[in-house]
C-alpha cells in the first residue's frame, strides 16, 4: 500500500513538472511580441498597398498596443520603400480605422509626438552619421559614385529626416523596412542587407525567421517563403 502511495504521488508530481513545462513552451516559442507582430504585418500589407488587409492590421494594432502616432510613423517612414502613393493610402486606412473605432466608443492612445529637430541643421552629416551607426560601418558602394544623388538623398531623406525621428526605435523600424521589403517582392539585395542591419540593431536570427514565418501566414505564402530563404542565407542556415 505504502509503495502504491509512493508511485501515485510520484505520477502525479511527473505529471505536474511535464504539464507545466508543456504550459510555458509556447512562451519561449514567442519570440515576437504581439506589438512586434502587428509591425511585421502593418508594414507588409501597407508595402503591397493591399488597404483591406491593412485595415484589419491597423485595428489589430491599436488593440496590440500600438500608439496612433505609432502606427502613423510607419506609415510615414512607408514612403522611403514604397513611395508616397502607398504611404498616403496607409494614412487614409489609418484615418478611417480610427473614426471607425472612435463610432465604436474607443478611445485610442495618441501617444508621444516625434521630437522636434532644428531646421537648420546638417540633414546629410546627421544622415551620414545614422546610416554609419545602423549598418555598423560607412557605407560605400558602386552604385553610389556612379550615381552620388542617391546617396545623398539616402543620407538626408531616409537616414537624416525619417531615422533621426523619435516615436519609433532604430529596432521597430528596421522591423518595418524588413517587412515592407518582403512585402514589396523582387527586392532581394536590400532585403537580404536590412536583415543585417536589422540584426546589428537588436533583431535576432529567430526573430527574422518568425517574421518570415507570420509573412507566410498572415501576408501570403510568396511573401513568407521568399523571406524565410533570404533569412536563412543571411544566418548562413
Amino acid at each position: 500500500m505504502k509503495q502504491r502511495l509512493l508511485f501515485l504521488m510520484s505520477l502525479f508530481v511527473l505529471m505536474t513538472v511535464d504539464g507545466a513545462a508543456f504550459a510555458a513552451a509556447p512562451a519561449e516559442d514567442k519570440v515576437l511580441s504581439p506589438r512586434q507582430e502587428s509591425i511585421v504585418v502593418i508594414s507588409a500589407f501597407a508595402a503591397q498597398g493591399d488597404l483591406e488587409s491593412l485595415k484589419t492590421a491597423l485595428d489589430d494594432g491599436l488593440n496590440n498596443g500600438l500608439t496612433v502616432n505609432e502606427e502613423k510613423e510607419l506609415l510615414v517612414q512607408l514612403y522611403a520603400y514604397a513611395g508616397f502613393p502607398r504611404s498616403l493610402n496607409g494614412l487614409n486606412t489609418l484615418m478611417t480605422v480610427l473614426e471607425e473605432r472612435k463610432a465604436h466608443g474607443i478611445t485610442d492612445t495618441m501617444g508621444p509626438d516625434a521630437d522636434p529637430v532644428n531646421p537648420n541643421r546638417d540633414r546629410h552629416a546627421i544622415g551620414d552619421a545614422n546610416q554609419t551607426k545602423l549598418v555598423g560601418q560607412p557605407v560605400k558602394g558602386k552604385v553610389y559614385e556612379f550615381c552620388p544623388t542617391i546617396s545623398d538623398f539616402l543620407k538626408e531623406h531616409l537616414f537624416g529626416d525619417i531615422f533621426e525621428r523619435t516615436v519609433l526605435t532604430w529596432n521597430e523600424r528596421e522591423l518595418a523596412t524588413v517587412s515592407m521589403l518582403a512585402g514589396i517582392g523582387n527586392v532581394n539585395a536590400q532585403l537580404a542587407s536590412h536583415m543585417n542591419v536589422a540584426m546589428h540593431n537588436g533583431v535576432t536570427g529567430d526573430q527574422l525567421k518568425a517574421m518570415a514565418k507570420l509573412l507566410g501566414q498572415r501576408v501570403g505564402k510568396a511573401a513568407g517563403d521568399n523571406a524565410m530563404t533570404v533569412a536563412k542565407r543571411v544566418l548562413g542556415e
